[in-house]
Protein backbone atom coordinates (compact mmCIF):
# COMPACT_ATOMS: atom_id res chain seq x y z
CA UNK A 1 0.00 0.00 0.00
CA UNK A 2 1.62 3.31 -1.31
CA UNK A 3 1.76 6.21 1.32
CA UNK A 4 -0.09 9.17 0.76
CA UNK A 5 1.90 12.38 1.40
CA UNK A 6 0.75 15.73 2.24
CA UNK A 7 2.44 16.62 -1.27
CA UNK A 8 -0.16 14.28 -2.96
CA UNK A 9 -3.25 16.08 -1.11
CA UNK A 10 -1.67 19.60 -2.19
CA UNK A 11 -1.78 18.15 -5.46
CA UNK A 12 -5.24 16.36 -5.34
CA UNK A 13 -6.80 19.40 -4.58
CA UNK A 14 -5.23 21.84 -6.62
CA UNK A 15 -7.05 19.60 -9.19
CA UNK A 16 -10.07 19.58 -7.51
CA UNK A 17 -9.58 23.74 -7.63
CA UNK A 18 -9.05 23.85 -11.27
CA UNK A 19 -11.74 21.84 -12.26
CA UNK A 20 -14.67 23.07 -10.18
CA UNK A 21 -12.96 26.58 -11.65
CA UNK A 22 -13.38 24.86 -15.39
CA UNK A 23 -16.86 23.87 -14.47
CA UNK A 24 -17.61 26.88 -13.08
CA UNK A 25 -16.42 28.85 -16.67
CA UNK A 26 -18.20 26.54 -18.89
CA UNK A 27 -21.96 27.21 -16.73
CA UNK A 28 -20.80 31.17 -16.77
CA UNK A 29 -20.26 31.32 -20.66
CA UNK A 30 -22.62 29.03 -21.77
CA UNK A 31 -25.48 30.70 -19.66
CA UNK A 32 -24.00 34.08 -21.39
CA UNK A 33 -24.06 32.84 -25.07
CA UNK A 34 -27.61 31.10 -24.19
CA UNK A 35 -28.69 34.67 -23.26
CA UNK A 36 -27.08 36.22 -26.57
CA UNK A 37 -29.03 33.53 -28.67
CA UNK A 38 -32.75 34.49 -27.12
CA UNK A 39 -31.73 38.31 -27.27
CA UNK A 40 -30.90 37.23 -31.09
CA UNK A 41 -34.36 35.54 -31.51
CA UNK A 42 -36.97 37.51 -29.60
CA UNK A 43 -35.26 41.43 -30.45
CA UNK A 44 -34.05 40.80 -34.15
CA UNK A 45 -35.35 37.72 -36.28
CA UNK A 46 -38.94 36.50 -34.59
CA UNK A 47 -40.24 40.14 -34.85
CA UNK A 48 -39.51 40.53 -38.28
CA UNK A 49 -40.84 36.98 -39.28
CA UNK A 50 -37.27 35.85 -39.64
CA UNK A 51 -35.80 32.33 -39.15
CA UNK A 52 -32.56 30.21 -38.02
CA UNK A 53 -31.80 26.90 -38.96
CA UNK A 54 -32.19 23.62 -37.52
CA UNK A 55 -35.05 23.28 -34.69
CA UNK A 56 -35.02 26.76 -33.93
CA UNK A 57 -35.89 27.55 -37.19
CA UNK A 58 -39.22 25.09 -37.12
CA UNK A 59 -39.73 26.16 -33.71
CA UNK A 60 -40.58 29.85 -34.89
CA UNK A 61 -42.57 28.54 -37.62
CA UNK A 62 -45.29 26.17 -35.22
CA UNK A 63 -44.52 29.04 -32.34
CA UNK A 64 -46.57 31.12 -35.85
CA UNK A 65 -48.40 28.87 -36.56
CA UNK A 66 -49.88 27.97 -32.72
CA UNK A 67 -49.82 30.83 -30.83
CA UNK A 68 -47.16 29.08 -28.48
CA UNK A 69 -44.49 30.87 -26.57
CA UNK A 70 -41.40 30.27 -28.50
CA UNK A 71 -39.68 29.17 -25.57
CA UNK A 72 -41.67 26.66 -24.74
CA UNK A 73 -41.81 25.10 -28.51
CA UNK A 74 -37.73 25.16 -28.26
CA UNK A 75 -37.55 23.31 -25.42
CA UNK A 76 -40.56 21.00 -26.39
CA UNK A 77 -38.60 19.87 -29.69
CA UNK A 78 -35.21 19.84 -28.09
CA UNK A 79 -35.95 16.92 -25.13
CA UNK A 80 -35.98 14.01 -27.69
CA UNK A 81 -32.08 15.11 -28.74
CA UNK A 82 -31.67 15.83 -25.07
CA UNK A 83 -31.54 11.64 -24.86
CA UNK A 84 -30.30 10.79 -28.39
CA UNK A 85 -27.00 13.38 -27.47
CA UNK A 86 -26.43 11.58 -23.84
CA UNK A 87 -26.44 7.99 -25.71
CA UNK A 88 -24.76 9.10 -28.77
CA UNK A 89 -22.07 11.82 -26.93
CA UNK A 90 -21.98 11.59 -23.57
CA UNK A 91 -23.52 12.59 -20.43
CA UNK A 92 -21.79 16.28 -20.39
CA UNK A 93 -22.60 17.00 -23.58
CA UNK A 94 -26.07 16.29 -23.10
CA UNK A 95 -26.24 18.22 -19.83
CA UNK A 96 -24.82 21.24 -20.79
CA UNK A 97 -27.29 20.91 -23.75
CA UNK A 98 -29.81 20.81 -21.84
CA UNK A 99 -28.82 23.44 -19.22
CA UNK A 100 -28.09 26.10 -22.54
CA UNK A 101 -31.55 25.38 -23.86
CA UNK A 102 -33.47 25.79 -20.68
CA UNK A 103 -31.64 29.13 -20.40
CA UNK A 104 -32.50 30.20 -23.92
CA UNK A 105 -36.12 29.05 -23.58
CA UNK A 106 -36.66 31.31 -20.19
CA UNK A 107 -34.93 34.26 -22.23
CA UNK A 108 -37.02 34.52 -25.28
CA UNK A 109 -40.18 34.20 -22.93
CA UNK A 110 -38.85 37.06 -20.72
CA UNK A 111 -38.16 38.72 -23.95
CA UNK A 112 -40.96 38.40 -25.77
CA UNK A 113 -43.11 41.54 -24.47
CA UNK A 114 -40.59 43.90 -25.63
CA UNK A 115 -40.63 45.07 -28.63
CA UNK A 116 -38.20 44.30 -31.21
CA UNK A 117 -34.91 46.86 -31.65
CA UNK A 118 -35.95 48.04 -35.35
CA UNK A 119 -37.56 46.55 -37.95
CA UNK A 120 -35.07 47.43 -40.97
CA UNK A 121 -34.78 43.81 -43.01
CA UNK A 122 -30.70 44.74 -43.69
CA UNK A 123 -30.01 45.85 -40.08
CA UNK A 124 -32.40 43.10 -38.43
CA UNK A 125 -30.76 40.44 -41.31
CA UNK A 126 -27.12 41.63 -40.26
CA UNK A 127 -26.97 42.09 -36.83
CA UNK A 128 -29.82 39.24 -35.89
CA UNK A 129 -27.45 36.41 -37.44
CA UNK A 130 -24.49 38.14 -35.93
CA UNK A 131 -25.90 37.77 -32.44
CA UNK A 132 -27.13 34.56 -33.00
CA UNK A 133 -23.97 32.88 -34.53
CA UNK A 134 -22.05 34.69 -31.18
CA UNK A 135 -24.34 32.85 -28.67
CA UNK A 136 -24.56 29.57 -30.40
CA UNK A 137 -20.91 29.87 -30.96
CA UNK A 138 -19.90 30.82 -27.46
CA UNK A 139 -22.14 27.54 -26.18
CA UNK A 140 -20.57 24.77 -28.53
CA UNK A 141 -17.11 26.45 -27.74
CA UNK A 142 -17.63 25.40 -24.09
CA UNK A 143 -19.23 21.66 -25.00
CA UNK A 144 -22.92 22.40 -25.61
CA UNK A 145 -25.77 22.87 -28.63
CA UNK A 146 -28.28 24.98 -28.51
CA UNK A 147 -30.04 23.01 -31.59
CA UNK A 148 -31.14 19.09 -32.14
CA UNK A 149 -30.16 19.56 -35.58
CA UNK A 150 -26.46 17.98 -36.14
CA UNK A 151 -27.31 15.54 -33.55
CA UNK A 152 -30.29 13.80 -35.66
CA UNK A 153 -28.06 14.61 -38.42
CA UNK A 154 -25.12 12.22 -36.86
CA UNK A 155 -27.56 9.72 -36.13
CA UNK A 156 -29.20 9.70 -39.76
CA UNK A 157 -25.53 9.52 -41.16
CA UNK A 158 -25.52 6.38 -40.30
CA UNK A 159 -28.28 4.86 -42.62
CA UNK A 160 -28.45 7.11 -44.99
CA UNK A 161 -25.83 7.91 -47.75
CA UNK A 162 -25.37 11.46 -47.32
CA UNK A 163 -22.47 13.52 -44.94
CA UNK A 164 -23.41 15.33 -41.53
CA UNK A 165 -23.49 18.49 -44.06
CA UNK A 166 -25.38 17.30 -46.48
CA UNK A 167 -28.47 16.32 -44.08
CA UNK A 168 -28.71 19.72 -42.28
CA UNK A 169 -28.48 21.25 -45.55
CA UNK A 170 -31.62 19.56 -46.80
CA UNK A 171 -33.03 20.23 -43.50
CA UNK A 172 -32.59 23.93 -43.84
CA UNK A 173 -33.73 23.45 -47.55
CA UNK A 174 -36.90 22.60 -46.26
CA UNK A 175 -37.16 24.84 -43.52
CA UNK A 176 -36.27 27.72 -45.22
CA UNK A 177 -38.66 26.74 -48.22
CA UNK A 178 -41.83 26.32 -45.98
CA UNK A 179 -41.09 29.81 -44.71
CA UNK A 180 -41.50 31.59 -47.90
CA UNK A 181 -45.10 29.81 -47.93
CA UNK A 182 -46.02 31.07 -44.01
CA UNK A 183 -44.57 34.02 -44.06
CA UNK A 184 -42.72 35.38 -47.79
CA UNK A 185 -40.65 34.90 -49.95
CA UNK A 186 -38.41 37.84 -49.42
CA UNK A 187 -38.32 36.95 -45.89
CA UNK A 188 -37.02 33.79 -46.32
CA UNK A 189 -34.73 34.83 -48.34
CA UNK A 190 -33.71 37.30 -45.88
CA UNK A 191 -33.28 34.21 -43.41
CA UNK A 192 -31.15 32.46 -45.52
CA UNK A 193 -28.72 35.42 -45.46
CA UNK A 194 -29.26 35.34 -41.71
CA UNK A 195 -28.41 31.67 -41.48
CA UNK A 196 -25.32 32.13 -43.09
CA UNK A 197 -23.99 35.24 -41.46
CA UNK A 198 -24.77 33.24 -38.46
CA UNK A 199 -22.88 30.30 -39.19
CA UNK A 200 -19.69 32.62 -39.74
CA UNK A 201 -20.12 34.52 -36.46
CA UNK A 202 -20.14 30.96 -35.08
CA UNK A 203 -16.54 29.92 -36.48
CA UNK A 204 -14.93 33.51 -36.10
CA UNK A 205 -16.12 32.80 -31.70
CA UNK A 206 -15.31 29.29 -31.92
CA UNK A 207 -11.74 29.41 -33.97
CA UNK A 208 -11.34 33.02 -32.92
CA UNK A 209 -9.93 36.10 -35.41
CA UNK A 210 -6.73 35.11 -35.16
CA UNK A 211 -7.13 31.64 -36.88
CA UNK A 212 -4.05 29.45 -36.36
CA UNK A 213 -2.88 27.11 -39.43
CA UNK A 214 -0.59 23.84 -39.59
CA UNK A 215 2.26 23.71 -42.47
CA UNK A 216 3.91 20.91 -43.81
CA UNK A 217 6.98 21.49 -46.04
CA UNK A 218 8.68 18.88 -48.04
CA UNK A 219 11.87 19.85 -49.82
CA UNK A 220 15.23 19.06 -50.27
CA UNK A 221 16.74 22.10 -48.44
CA UNK A 222 14.46 21.74 -45.22
CA UNK A 223 17.65 23.12 -42.91
CA UNK A 224 17.31 26.36 -44.83
CA UNK A 225 13.59 26.56 -44.79
CA UNK A 226 13.21 25.44 -41.15
CA UNK A 227 15.99 28.24 -40.28
CA UNK A 228 14.69 30.83 -42.06
CA UNK A 229 10.95 30.27 -40.46
CA UNK A 230 12.60 30.97 -37.24
CA UNK A 231 14.68 33.65 -37.98
CA UNK A 232 11.72 35.81 -40.23
CA UNK A 233 8.36 34.86 -38.54
CA UNK A 234 9.70 33.58 -35.28
CA UNK A 235 8.12 30.75 -35.17
CA UNK A 236 9.51 27.41 -33.73
CA UNK A 237 9.53 23.95 -36.48
CA UNK A 238 9.68 20.21 -36.39
CA UNK A 239 11.36 18.03 -38.62
CA UNK A 240 9.48 14.81 -38.61
CA UNK A 241 11.15 12.00 -40.67
CA UNK A 242 9.31 10.59 -43.97
CA UNK A 243 9.40 8.12 -46.62
CA UNK A 244 8.49 8.99 -50.12
CA UNK A 245 6.25 6.12 -51.38
CA UNK A 246 7.15 6.45 -55.02
CA UNK A 247 10.63 6.77 -54.97
CA UNK A 248 11.28 5.02 -51.22
CA UNK A 249 13.98 7.86 -50.20
CA UNK A 250 13.85 9.20 -46.56
CA UNK A 251 12.72 12.68 -46.62
CA UNK A 252 12.76 14.98 -44.00
CA UNK A 253 9.52 17.10 -42.91
CA UNK A 254 9.00 20.27 -41.87
CA UNK A 255 6.16 20.71 -39.12
CA UNK A 256 5.68 24.71 -38.02
CA UNK A 257 2.09 26.52 -36.96
CA UNK A 258 1.33 30.02 -38.14
CA UNK A 259 -1.09 32.61 -37.94
CA UNK A 260 -4.01 33.55 -41.35
CA UNK A 261 -1.55 36.52 -41.45
CA UNK A 262 1.29 35.04 -41.68
CA UNK A 263 0.69 32.22 -44.74
CA UNK A 264 1.44 35.21 -47.12
CA UNK A 265 4.96 35.29 -45.63
CA UNK A 266 5.55 31.89 -44.93
CA UNK A 267 4.58 30.87 -48.55
CA UNK A 268 7.23 33.47 -49.51
CA UNK A 269 10.36 31.98 -47.59
CA UNK A 270 9.52 28.97 -48.96
CA UNK A 271 9.20 30.10 -52.80
CA UNK A 272 12.40 32.15 -52.27
CA UNK A 273 14.33 29.09 -51.00
CA UNK A 274 12.75 25.80 -53.24
CA UNK A 275 10.16 26.95 -55.86
CA UNK A 276 9.67 23.27 -56.27
CA UNK A 277 8.92 22.28 -52.56
CA UNK A 278 6.01 20.94 -51.56
CA UNK A 279 3.32 23.14 -49.22
CA UNK A 280 -0.16 21.96 -47.83
CA UNK A 281 -1.62 24.60 -45.36
CA UNK A 282 -4.32 23.70 -43.32
CA UNK A 283 -6.46 25.53 -40.48
CA UNK A 284 -6.76 24.62 -36.69
CA UNK A 285 -9.70 25.37 -34.56
CA UNK A 286 -7.02 25.34 -31.51
CA UNK A 287 -3.65 25.22 -30.51
CA UNK A 288 -2.68 24.76 -26.77
CA UNK A 289 0.85 24.15 -25.04
CA UNK A 290 4.41 23.60 -26.89
CA UNK A 291 5.93 26.64 -27.91
CA UNK A 292 3.33 28.17 -30.39
CA UNK A 293 3.92 31.74 -28.88
CA UNK A 294 5.51 33.83 -31.23
CA UNK A 295 9.54 34.95 -30.57
CA UNK A 296 10.51 38.43 -30.85
CA UNK A 297 12.47 38.77 -34.13
CA UNK A 298 15.40 41.43 -33.77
Amino acid sequence: METVTTKDIVELNRHKKMSRMAVLKRGVFVTLGAMIMGVGLELFLVPNELLDGGIVGISIILSHLTGLKLGAVIFILNIPFFFIGYKQIGKTFALTTLYGITIMSITTALLHPIPGFTDDLLLVTVFGGMIVGIGVGMVIRFGGSLDGTEILAILLNKKLPFSVGEIIMIFNVIIFGSAGFIFSWDRAMYSVITYFIAAKAIDIVIQGLDESKSAWIISDFTDEIGEAIMARLGRGVTYLNGEGAFTGSDKKVIFCVITRVEEAKLKSIVEEIDENAFLAVGNISEVRGGRFKKKDIH
